[in-house]
């Protein structure tokens, strides 16, 4: 038997000025800017300058005739528009992409070079098509992974084009000539292998390194050279380690930077820290705190409908239009003024949380900071803390550092101290730096070492610190 019934329930749920809010005060310096202009564009309430409070208009000289200046605001032409709301009733707009690009100067492709390097082998019409099709395959690395298998039937489908696996692997050796050097290579075995085949001349250093690749290639990799010697029958380690160091000049990724159009990314400074006389002052990047006002023409429409008697329906349609445009406006300028505080406060506490790295630069002198440390510090939520941190830098005089990097967990002394997990590495880095590569230190030894300098810590932290730090096992850093 179906029954209906009412329950009440309480959610939290974003109302569209909060939702708004996030998205301004999670985006970067560079594309508030932008962000600012999109909004002078859509509401025509809105102005860029200082605010005029109203006991100064009249010290404000009188505007001259519209015919003698610019024209006036025409609110039908605004009536027009498709769209007249406000914050106050519009969603969560589509406002912010989450990867805006940097404009690029225009360069020449990677496939660009090579198409133009195909014209220049004499190839027939039907080769030439070949070609291009394999050119089309190479991925932004170099690489072609396409099974070879599979670019037969592309061909045969698209270009109606029958060719065997034999004609496809020549035309395809004629491009791994082409420059840059182990270009279409389908792995990076091939990938060095061409390169050294294209040396002028085959030495003996050269000979042992593509006999290393060619037959112990796997030994190679995972640095068995005892294995290696033993293989090729080498006759000292001398040989073994002038072929590896042959190997090792190569290029792993021959598609480099030239496999497209290069971006510049510049990572402009929310904020600034300057040491004034031994005392840390934090300022707004002025960029971060642009002067916005409300139209006063819009202004002085409400106030002419106020004094009217408010019985003209056109009238009233007209001061709809311009009351959500005078609302969305404040709302805007208000935005912008707690984005500043809120920015303003987080750096704040972080630069107060970390006062003795500021003052010196020293990474030992780095704290144990987490987002809930400044979360509880300025009385607002993690997740503002991680919006403000995820996106924003500052700049020192050290240099310009992302706000993420003060952020770090803690490790215990032997003490009983807390030091931060950043001091930690910087060690461990140092002394893999100055291990012996013959003889590279285990994770183990490793923790042992750390334990010696009075830090309490666990292998699987050595081994979670080291990989955070791209460095790899002991085994695969061995040399000869």
């Amino acid at each position: 038997m179906q029954k209906l019934s009412l329950t009440q329930s309480l959610n939290q749920k974003l109302s569209p000025q909060q939702i708004q809010f996030i998205k301004l005060l999670q985006i970067p310096t560079a594309e508030l800017e932008t962000r600012i202009e999109e909004e002078l564009e859509v509401n025509p309430a809105l102005e860029e300058g200082m605010e005029v409070k109203e006991d100064e208009m009249d010290s404000v000289p009188e505007e001259e005739p519209a015919s003698d200046k610019e024209e006036e605001v025409n609110v039908e032409d605004y009536l027009q528009e498709d769209d007249f709301s406000g914050y106050k009733m519009q969603g969560d707009g589509n406002y912010l992409e989450d990867d805006k690009e940097m404009p690029i100067p225009m360069a020449t492709t990677l496939n660009d070079q090579l198409m133009s390097q195909l014209g220049f082998i004499g190839l027939d019409e039907r080769q030439t098509i070949i070609g291009k099709q394999l050119i089309g395959s190479i991925e932004a690395d170099g690489y072609i992974r396409r099974e070879l298998e599979a670019i037969i039937n592309d061909l045969a489908f698209s270009q109606n084009i029958e060719i065997d696996l034999e004609e496809l692997e020549e035309i395809l050796h004629m491009i791994q000539t082409f420059d840059p050097p182990g270009i279409a290579a389908r792995n990076l075995q091939e990938c060095l292998l061409v390169q050294l085949e294209r040396k002028k001349e085959h030495s003996k250093e050269v000979q042992t390194a593509i006999n290393i690749l060619t037959h112990c290639f796997n030994e190679f990799t995972k640095k068995h050279y005892q294995k290696i010697i033993k293989k090729l029958d080498l006759e000292s380690e001398k040989e073994l380690k002038e072929g590896i160091q042959l190997i090792t000049k190569l290029n792993p990724k021959p598609g480099g930077i030239s496999s497209g159009l290069v971006k510049t990314q510049y990572r402009i400074p929310d904020f600034i820290i300057e040491n004034e006389d031994g005392s840390l002052v934090v300022t707004l990047n002025s960029r971060n705190a642009p002067e916005l006002r409300i139209s006063r023409s819009y202004s002085e429409m409400m106030d002419s409908y106020n004094k009217s008697d408010k019985k003209d329906k056109k009238l009233k349609e007209t001061v709809t239009f311009v009351k959500q445009k005078l609302d969305s406006a404040k709302w805007f300028i208000d935005a912008i003024k707690q984005r500043q505080q809120t920015l303003l406060n987080t750096m704040t506490a972080i630069m107060e949380y970390q006062y003795d790295f500021f003052l010196e630069g020293e990474e030992s002198n780095l704290r144990p900071m987490i987002l809930k440390d400044i979360a509880e510090k300025i009385h607002m939520d993690i997740s503002t803390v991680s919006r403000v941190a995820n996106s924003k830098s500052v700049q020192t005089e050290f240099g310009v550092i992302p706000l993420k990097f003060f952020f770090s967990e803690g490790i215990s002394t032997q003490s009983g101290e807390e030091v931060s997990s950043r001091e930690v590495k910087h060690i461990l880095k140092t002394l893999i730096e100055m291990e012996d590569k013959r003889k590279p230190l285990s994770d183990d030894k490793l923790e042992k070492l750390l334990k010696g300098k009075g830090y309490m810590i666990a292998r699987r932290t050595v081994a979670k610190y080291r990989e955070q730090l791209a460095i790899p096992v002991a085994r695969l850093r061995k040399e000869l």
